[in-house]
């Protein structure tokens, strides 16, 4: 552990441009770095591999809670995944992660995330097959290298699939100002790989339409998801959700954005129907400083309903029926989302008020790291 803080002290002290390069200035010391980093091969008259890369990230942070519940802290490594993306026969992908736990070392391995195989006929169609992303909700469709606030919101927490990457085939691509995603995946019990095939399935429908060239703006993405997933008491892969519907936005200018989200899930088993309000303002200060804010609603139709975040969980374990949140927040970018600093003070509240068996919190929690991708 001691060797990683080493190379991100490393990489804080190298000089270079916060941005990429761009094609009127030479390569910065960050390009030089992750090029020489990721790029294992590169040959475009190679007819059979084109190019093999080298991906991941690696996401270290410290968390403190004062709650009236009680305290914690902890320093954690909320990520680390390495593999690689393999570019062949000129159209086709595939690429492997795996997830590492380099503060238990036994076991150092934890799962495969991404293990899939991906046809790239054109901008407007994609075919993937094998194990991948689910990509809906605000956050659950935004790569964690790309997260706005140190980490994903407790809407998506309770109404997205935190395993995230489910054994399936989905179909996207662009078009204009239109982009979609249908797909179909495992929802049964999990394992590190890709699950026993035991349980339901999980389709999940995604249409959206970018209003930027009618607004001035840089991105103004409207999207609706949808997810139906058959009822089983094997699905690990998900949460206890049946039908879910999300509505959300994206809007960016050059120096503010806004993303909200509005989100309704139907529960089954023990799990209680969810609606949740997300709203995320921004603003760039500087080309390498941001300012982020947060604040999310949610509730359940009934007791013990909405769970906390990871960190808060440590504290109150027991769950809810209703959850505010404030979340403010500040991104230092050394060279974009590819190296930066992220810090996030949050004020939760959750009430119990329909069961009072365990599961209110009140609390303030403090959360800072760095986020490295490639």
């Amino acid at each position: 552990m001691k060797h990683l803080h080493c190379a991100a002290l490393v990489l804080l002290l190298l000089p270079g441009d916060a941005s990429a390069q761009s094609s009127d200035n030479p390569p910065s010391a960050y390009d030089k770095i992750w090029q020489h980093l990721t790029t294992w091969y590169d040959d475009k008259t190679n007819p059979v591999v084109q190019r093999v890369l080298f991906t991941g990230r690696f996401q270290h942070e410290f968390n403190t809670i004062d709650a009236d519940q009680g305290d914690h802290d902890e320093w954690n490594t909320r990520r680390f995944r390495v593999g690689p993306r393999i570019t062949l026969f000129r159209n086709y992908t595939l690429h492997v992660e795996a997830e590492l736990n380099p503060q238990e070392i036994d076991p150092l391995y934890m799962r495969l995330t991404d293990a899939y195989f991906a046809w790239n006929r054109s901008a407007a169609f994609t075919l993937t097959v094998g194990k991948h992303g689910i990509p809906y909700t605000m956050d659950g469709a935004t790569s964690s290298k790309e997260l706005l606030t140190i980490d994903r919101g407790n809407l998506t927490n309770n109404i997205w699939f935190p395993q995230e990457y489910l054994p399936g085939v989905s179909a996207s691509g662009r078009t204009g100002a239109w982009n979609y995603r249908l797909g179909t995946y495992s929802a049964g019990e999990q394992t590190r790989e890709f699950g026993k095939f035991d349980g339901g399935l999980a389709t999940l429908a995604v249409v959206g339409y970018d209003f930027a060239k009618k607004l001035g703006v840089d991105q103004a993405v409207l999207s609706g998801n949808y997810v139906y997933q058959n009822e089983d008491r094997d699905n690990t892969f998900t949460r206890q959700l049946g039908h879910i519907l999300s509505v959300n936005f994206r809007l960016e200018a050059p120096k503010w954005g806004l993303r909200t989200d509005v989100s309704t899930a139907d529960g089954y088993l023990s799990q209680r129907d969810l609606f949740g309000v997300t709203a995320m303002p921004y603003y760039n200060a500087t080309d390498t400083l941001q300012l982020v804010g947060r604040y999310t609603l949610l509730t359940s139709d009934g007791p013990n309903g909405v769970r906390l975040g990871a960190y808060e969980s440590s504290v109150v374990p027991g769950r809810g029926n209703e959850y505010n949140e404030l979340y403010l927040g500040a991104n230092y970018f050394f060279y974009g989302h590819k190296l930066k600093l992220q810090s996030g003070l949050q004020l939760a509240d959750l009430s119990d008020s329909l069961a009072n068996d365990g599961g209110e919190y009140s609390g303030v929690s403090w959360t800072t790291g760095l986020r490295i991708g490639w």
